[in-house]
């Protein structure tokens, strides 16, 4: 270049990328900013422990016993362990995990006292399975969260070792029907359990996603009974004993046991969770507007498989197949989704999940019917969400009215 050549404008890369965004009409002024701003400043370093972004603020919702998963604010079908739900008899107790022991005695040859380190010399399993409370429903007001109409279920990739491989280190007997689970909580949380679950699909789990156990989900150890209520699958699990006949516990006879019918019958060792599903978009607090939507949601059944999902959007009148989104799995959370075009007016939609043995979820009438009015646990009733002229959604509390 000359002397008396004019100066040429240089752009910095920067400002280069600025006009650029500055260029797109189409992109929002905040957003346009945003992106400048960003790439001003370096962002932080790598750390020992990552956190979620800030603007990312999924909560659970607690109460003196309990604490529900925010189903309506995840994605996939694994929840992240410290938004698992919790349920608690006497708190969260702190245990040295060098400290602690299984004691496995009753009918067996060799009466054993394992600690972690033993229970993590066998040969470790892991497994996708989801864990639900069997008192997992609330009725509460139209304006409720799927979090709170059905948060008392979580899903973990669980890592532990096989029970019959425990059974059969310590000698199991041919005679022993049932296994008692002790915890090692202020309520000392103790349950019967058939034998037969042991030799079939329970385990000792010690980690889940690849960490150890969160305090309030067991750790360092509990006991998990894929498909079974939550309760069962005993926490802190300090003692196991092997018998032939039930323990009769007082978990079982008070709480977990309920009056069927008018006749004095009661409901006992009602273990597996049947099908079940909810809608988690859209729920309480959207608004519509008039156009194309996704309705999603969970399914999930302790007898195996969910084969089929279906969705109205007509309060029952009609019925249509969702997609079910893979992996579906066993005794698993699966999700599913089913376009729908909305035009305005009112609307009632809802799911129902069929499994691999056929069962169907009920409708809460259904449900009643066949359990009494009296009933309390494992209720797992067709909700909905209604939508107003205004397109808000709320639950549909006036199906569950007694």
């Amino acid at each position: 270049m000359s002397k008396n050549s004019p100066p040429t404008s240089r752009l910095s890369r920067r400002e280069l990328i600025a006009g650029t965004l500055g260029a797109v009409a189409a992109a929002p002024l905040a957003a346009q900013q945003q992106a400048v701003e960003t790439t001003r400043r370096p962002g932080r370093g790598p750390n020992e422990l990552d956190q979620r972004s800030p603007f990312v603020t999924p909560r659970r919702d607690p109460s003196p016993t309990s604490s529900r998963t925010p189903l309506q604010d995840l994605q996939g079908t694994i929840t992240p362990a410290d938004l698992h739900f919790e349920r608690h008899h006497g708190g969260v107790p702190e245990i040295d995990p060098d400290r602690y022991e299984l004691l496995v005695h009753g009918m067996v040859d060799r009466p054993t006292v394992f600690t972690l380190a033993d229970l993590k010399r066998f040969p470790a399993v892991s497994r996708i399975c989801f864990l639900e409370c069997s008192g997992n429903l609330r009725r509460g007001s139209a304006e409720t969260l799927p979090q709170m109409v059905c948060g008392l279920t979580s899903q973990t990739e669980w890592t532990g070792v096989m029970l019959s491989t425990v059974l059969n280190e310590v000698g199991a007997h041919r005679g022993a029907t049932w296994f008692l689970a002790e915890g090692q909580d202020a309520a000392v949380m103790t349950r019967s359990v058939p034998i037969d679950k042991a030799y079939d699909d329970a385990m000792i789990v010690y980690a889940q996603n690849g960490d150890a156990l969160m305090p309030g989900n067991g750790y360092p150890a509990r006991l998990l009974l894929p498909g079974w209520e939550g309760n069962a699958s005993v926490k802190w699990l300090r003692r196991i004993e092997l018998s032939d006949r039930s323990f009769m516990t007082r978990e079982e006879t008070s709480r977990y046991s309920e009056p069927v019918g008018e006749e004095g019958q009661i409901r006992q060792f009602s273990f597996v969770m049947d099908a079940r599903s909810i809608i988690t978009e859209p729920a309480y607090p959207t608004t519509l507007e008039p156009g194309w939507h996704e309705i999603r949601g969970l399914a999930w059944s302790g007898r195996g498989l969910i084969t089929r999902v279906e969705v109205s959007v007509d309060g029952g009148a009609n019925w249509d197949g969702a997609e079910l989104q893979a992996p579906v799995l066993p005794k698993a959370h699966a999700r599913f989704r089913h376009p729908w075009h909305w035009e305005g007016g009112t609307a009632e939609i809802m799911s129902r999940a069929t499994d691999e043995t056929g069962y169907v979820q009920p409708s809460w009438e259904a449900l009643r019917t066949a359990r009494g009015p009296r009933t309390r646990y494992h209720q797992n009733p067709v909700t909905s969400w209604t939508v107003g002229d205004d397109g808000r959604v709320l639950f549909g509390v006036e199906r569950l009215r007694s």
